[in-house]
């Protein structure tokens, strides 16, 4: 029994690298972040017929060009926006220029250009209505800073699904600098 409860602790309490930024100012419950170029492997797919998660993890699991396993990083971003839905993994800082080729279909790795981001905050599991309220929320208090966005709000997941405390969810856009 107590093995079982020390392995559980283990894994609520595993920790991954995540994707660098820098916050440069705050407008109330918002940060303005500055994110330095990151590569990323990224995965579309229709609404209907969403294996986004499968096809990224298999590359990450070994299924690219060396055959390597890559570590599990965050955040996820999802970007449901479209007629399809778009998912992301960051790799991890030692890919700062270059990354195993994907072997699966429709799976590609890019370098994800700087710039800067707003981000908002939320806790708990995500669902549909929070991401509409606090992508509201964000793209309302942007709008009174006047801040201009460029682009469309993404969702970003912090926490594996089995993590039940402490969830970090946010809304990210990116903004004119």
């Amino acid at each position: 029994m107590q093995t079982i409860v020390i392995s559980l602790f283990l894994v609520l309490m595993q920790s991954y690298e995540s994707q660098a930024y820098e916050v440069v100012s705050t407008i109330n419950s918002i940060e303005i972040r500055y994110y330095p170029p990151a590569m990323k492997v990224r995965v579309e797919s229709s609404k209907t017929e969403n294996n986004n998660f499968n096809a990224l993890f298999r590359y990450i699991s070994g299924n690219n060009s060396a055959g390597e396993k890559i570590a599990m990083t965050t955040p996820v971003y999802m970007d449901k926006n479209g007629p399809s839905e778009v998912m992301e993994f960051v790799l991890p800082a030692k890919y700062d220029s270059i990354a195993p080729e994907p072997k699966g279909k429709g799976v590609a790795v890019y370098q994800a250009k700087a710039g800067y981001f707003a981000a908002i905050r939320y806790s708990g599991y995500s669902n549909e209505s929070k991401e509409k309220t606090h992508k509201e929320l964000l793209l309302t208090a942007l709008k009174q800073a006047e801040k201009e966005t460029l682009g469309s709000p993404v969702v970003l997941s912090y926490d594996a699904p089995y993590k039940f405390y402490n969830r970090r969810n946010e809304i990210l856009v990116e903004i004119k600098n």
